[in-house]
């Protein structure tokens, strides 16, 4: 079993930045991939990036090349930089892990992550 808290969101401006961050316990961090995913109001949950174990990345089209996520191993904790961020971006931001099966494979669908933390806000004014 793996405890995830997420931190780091709040009321930004359009074009500004943010770091989320989701730290774990429980179990080895380094025996999970992790994934964040958001929920805008009235929306169904949906991908936005994820790691695996090895490092490997995946990101939704719609934050390429303007979100980053990375993990610390030593910090058991993963991060998502949100850069250029716009109000479409607003949402709740969930941090998701999953036993990792020891492959290149990196996953990006909700029902793919059994642990959850609470979620962080993040709204972006225009």
């Amino acid at each position: 079993q793996v405890q995830l808290v997420e931190s780091g969101g709040g009321l930004v401006q359009a074009g500004e930045s943010l770091r989320l961050s989701c730290t774990t316990s429980g179990r080895t961090f380094s025996d999970y991939d992790m994934g964040w995913f958001r929920q805008a109001p009235g929306k169904e949950r949906e991908f936005v990036a994820s790691i695996n174990w090895r490092g490997y990345t995946y990101y939704a089209g719609s934050v390429k090349g303007r979100f980053t996520i990375s993990r610390d191993n030593a910090k058991n904790t993963v991060y998502l930089q949100m850069n250029s961020l716009n109000p479409e971006d607003t949402a709740i931001y969930y941090c998701a892990a999953k036993g990792t099966m020891w492959t290149n494979d990196v996953f990006s669908r909700p029902n793919e992550y059994p642990y959850w933390g609470q979620g962080t806000r993040v709204t972006v004014s225009s």
